[in-house]
């Protein structure tokens, strides 16, 4: 299968914490990161999504929000630090590119205006925000 997100990471599954409708779905990238998805019980037992099952998150560009400021205070459960490799401006929006190590590229959609109000450039430091909700997983069978 091919998908249009350009965001995919591989890894293993570290914890599954479920709630009464959802559940927090910890994978373990690799080099100290982490990422949670909040997803159904259901998708859980589906997918067969327990500690150390290989899966991979799978992010929309347009889903993360991108800050200069790595002290933020917010909600959102997943916070990825990391260097601005590349820009590609477009007439509305641009594409960033955020190097996270270990050869991992995260990319981000965000508008023109909101690049020149954060005034993000290549070489700078930057942190990406990514509401659990926002992170889809998936399994090969």
């Amino acid at each position: 299968m091919r998908i249009s997100a350009r965001n995919q990471f591989r890894g293993s599954v570290l914890a599954v914490r479920k709630g009464a409708v959802n559940a927090d779905v910890i994978l373990d990238l690799g080099d100290g990161v982490q990422l949670c998805a909040n997803i159904t019980n259901e998708a859980v037992e589906e997918l067969g999504l327990q500690p150390g099952r290989e899966a991979v998150a799978l992010i929309k560009a347009s889903m993360i929000l991108l800050t200069p400021d790595q002290d933020i205070r917010i909600s959102a459960r997943n916070r990825l630090d990391g260097t601005i490799s590349a820009i590609i401006r477009g007439s509305v929006n641009c594409e960033v590119k955020l190097r996270l190590g270990a050869g991992r590229v995260l990319t981000s959609i965000i508008t023109e205006e909101a690049l020149k109000e954060l005034d993000l450039a290549v070489g700078q430091p930057c942190t990406a925000v990514i509401k659990a909700s926002h992170v889809l997983m998936a399994v090969n069978d």
